[in-house]
């Protein structure tokens, strides 16, 4: 008995070590914040926000404001599975380049669109969170958040560039 507890213990013991240098290594601190830059902990977010810089929300929104749950618990919760899921996809080094962002976070920034411009929106959608036709606002509002989507989620299709390939 006493040497199955020694065992646990020091499993435990480097199982939290190696999570505890993990987190300061990371900077995982940072992400406690709701200060944009710490996003710039991932190289591969530097388009993102280099872009969010020059668009139109910057004065307005950070991305903590557009892509987490507003309410305080689930923001927290929203930030710790998107913290597993990123650092896990980084290590394992699967994950698609440029970034996407996944349904379930889709569906949180059309939340918070409609959330932050109910005053617009409530006429509009009457107080649905999605569209009937399954539209959301970044559908006609691409840019308002990061700029021109150009090395943000592909090339723009034809018709949405004037016919323009890219």
């Amino acid at each position: 008995m006493k040497k199955t507890t020694l065992v646990l213990t020091v499993l435990v013991g480097i199982m939290l070590g190696l999570g505890g240098f993990t987190f300061y290594f990371g900077e995982g601190h940072s992400y406690l914040s709701k200060n944009p830059e710490a996003c710039l902990n991932c190289h591969i977010m530097r388009p993102q926000f280099d872009s969010w810089q020059k668009a139109s929300h910057h004065t307005a929104a950070t991305c903590v404001q557009c892509h987490l749950p507003q309410n305080s618990i689930y923001t927290y919760v929203s930030k710790a599975e998107n913290g597993f899921n990123h650092s896990t996809a980084f290590t394992l080094q699967n994950f698609d380049e440029p970034i996407t962002i996944t349904a379930k976070n889709s569906q949180i920034l059309q939340q918070n669109c409609i959330y932050c411009h109910d005053s617009i929106t409530e006429n509009l959608t009457h107080g649905s969170m999605t569209d009937a036709d399954g539209l959301s606002c970044v559908h006609c509002h691409q840019a308002v958040g990061h700029g021109e989507r150009l090395g943000l989620g592909g090339p723009l299709r034809h018709e949405e560039k004037g016919g323009i390939e890219q």
